[in-house]
């Protein structure tokens, strides 16, 4: 009990301490306010256990929906999603009658365990949280800025986030699931939201998991992903969104008459007037004998939200450029996965989705060699294709790198790398090569770790590929000296650089502590520093709780940009996530703090 009572007054100092802890006060990407608790509501009748939140200061409520239209705006004023409530059952059927005839017993999951993805799919143990109190997860949750400026800790947090976990202790199985895939969403991870959404029931959703379900159904781009919950979706939240979702899906039903009448009644009580409508009746001219074509005009549209983005990409309208300019950057992931819009159209977001991680590099390249099947592909796509082909087969090392070049430019972008990571792999070792730290980058974005380490006798010491190595390689028996870390000398920022690389190290266990010592004074990076966020990282590790850990984590990375991210902060994450068994992703997050700052 003392253990939970602990973790829920972590969760109220933790981002402040954050704050305090960075050298440089790390940028929030979220709006002012974001994740402020709200005045307590009125008492509902209605509502369930998991509804307060408790701190050490009494009790609070969740954060309360911002004032919409249809539904949330995308995606970075997505709501905090609303406490849960218990809609009152039917009375004219019995209601477990009803739900016996609709799902058997033998059908139904438990909310005991939600998750799409188990330990063979990648994805982290069921008891990832070990015994950390529910609320206080959901408020860790709940305060990460999404998305992260990590690429490893973004893919780790995805296979946290999507894994088959054991509900926690104080909360509801169907709202803890609802904080999950509303973080993933902010993470641009939309197909890992709605398969968490799916991992529950139809019968035990609660209006959280509803709120967050038409969010994830849009950012998919799949309305029609409604049609199984939008009447009990509007008769537990009464959203409006869910008065046009039932047209909609009456018009996806092959019932042309009934969804027209809905869609006017909905007009007579000014439900949604201009693209909102027209949009909305698009979907239902897609039905069977919808009969009606819709033209949709973005003039005088001043932001996009997750019902034109959703239903836009459903109908293969095209969005605007500069509608994106209106939102964060989640956007453009959605945009990546949705597979209504054209691959071509895709592939500028989804080479941004693969350097945030929510596309892999496999991925990435599926996609290239999709595009070179088809029959339209745009002159410039069809040259980088050329130059990919030529990067993997090409006759000899100096054709292969001449082409990995031109797709990298004269500074290579993070995705560029991405894309080129199996291609990288593939070269023979040579000595003396100038794209060495390049190399040995893009295989690491892939986390191909031994064929990046099969370079550290052809780079020199000191240099940017020999220092990444040093991190990344997993067979790295021994450990470095103080000479070595001295005679790192990294391009660009290198007074950043070094101390990074001295926090990996240690974080690692890869220097004597006689030396981490001496390092930490002479490079003032303050790795013993104590506050309420190094407290809790090092409480969750020491029991056990590699999905607390993660959290933690992405906490301790509130900033846009790697720059961001104080050394001594590094040190602890990769600290705290080798001692959870997390070594491989720790390896890469410290290299990949070289690469990108």
């Amino acid at each position: 009990m003392r253990r939970l009572t602990r973790g829920v007054a972590a969760v109220a100092i933790t981002a402040a301490a954050v704050a305090a802890y960075a050298q440089e006060r790390p940028e929030s990407i979220l709006p002012p306010g974001f994740g402020e608790p709200a005045q307590a509501p009125a008492p509902s009748a209605r509502a369930t256990a998991s509804t307060p939140r408790t701190t050490p200061t009494g009790t609070i409520a969740a954060p309360a929906p911002a004032a919409t239209g249809l539904v949330q705006p995308l995606p970075l004023d997505l709501p905090a999603p609303v406490a849960s409530a218990t809609p009152s059952p039917t009375p004219t059927v019995d209601p477990a009658v009803l739900a016996q005839y609709e799902m058997p017993l033998s059908a139904r999951r438990s909310l005991d365990r939600v998750g799409p993805a188990g330990e063979r799919e990648g994805a982290l143990a069921a008891d990832a949280f070990g015994e950390a109190d529910g609320r206080y997860l959901e408020g860790l949750m709940r305060r990460v800025a999404a998305p992260l400026p990590s690429r490893w800790l973004s893919i780790l947090l995805r296979r946290t986030l999507v894994a088959q976990l054991d509900t926690p202790a104080q909360v509801h199985g169907a709202d803890f699931a609802a904080e999950r895939a509303w973080l993933l969403l902010r993470m641009g991870e939309a197909v890992g939201a709605r398969a968490v959404v799916q991992s529950v029931d139809n019968a035990g959703y609660t209006p959280k998991l509803y709120q967050v379900a038409m969010n994830a159904a849009l950012a998919t781009g799949d309305p029609a992903e409604l049609c199984p919950i939008a009447d009990a979706g509007f008769a537990a939240t009464r959203e409006r969104g869910w008065t046009l979702a039932q047209a909609m899906c009456a018009g996806l039903a092959g019932e042309p008459a009934r969804a027209k009448a809905l869609v006017t009644a909905a007009r007579k009580r000014n439900v949604a007037t201009g693209i909102d409508l027209q949009l909305a009746q698009k979907v239902v001219g897609a039905g069977p004998g919808g009969g009606q074509a819709v033209t949709i005009e973005w003039a005088g549209v001043d932001a996009l939200t997750a019902w034109r983005f959703g239903l836009a990409a459903a109908t293969g309208v095209t969005i605007p450029a500069d509608m994106f300019a209106t939102v964060g950057p989640q956007a453009r992931y959605w945009y990546a996965l949705a597979p209504g819009i054209p691959m071509a159209e895709r592939l500028t977001s989804a080479e941004a989705a693969a350097g945030q991680g929510v596309l892999s590099a496999a991925a990435l390249v599926d996609l290239y060699g999709a595009l070179d099947a088809a029959n339209d592909t745009p002159a410039p796509v069809a040259a980088s294709i050329n130059d990919l082909r030529t990067a993997y087969i090409g006759g000899d090392m100096d054709t292969r790198l001449t082409a990995l070049r031109a797709l990298w430019g004269t500074t290579p972008a993070y995705p560029r790398l991405v894309l080129t990571a199996r291609a990288a792999a593939r070269l023979p070792v040579r000595t003396g090569i100038a794209d060495a730290p390049q190399l040995v980058t893009s295989m690491l974005t892939a986390g191909l770790d031994r064929s990046a380490a099969r370079w550290r006798a052809a780079v020199d010491e000191g240099s940017d590929a020999w220092a990444m190595i040093a991190l990344a390689d997993p067979d790295s028996g021994g450990r470095l000296s103080y000479r070595q870390l001295s005679s790192y000398a990294g391009s660009g920022n290198a007074a950043l650089k070094q101390r990074l690389f001295f926090a990996g190290l240690a974080g690692l266990g890869r220097l004597t502590q006689e030396d981490t010592e001496r390092a930490a004074a002479a490079l003032d990076v303050k790795i013993g520093a104590e506050n309420s966020w190094t407290r809790a990282i090092d409480r969750a590790a020491s029991d056990g709780q590699p999905g607390t850990v993660v959290l933690l984590a992405a906490i301790g990375m509130q900033t846009p940009q790697w720059r961001g991210v104080p050394p001594a902060m590094l040190y602890r994450i990769v600290s705290a996530l080798r001692a959870v068994g997390l070594e491989g992703e720790a390896r890469m997050i410290a290299a990949e703090a070289l690469a990108r700052v």
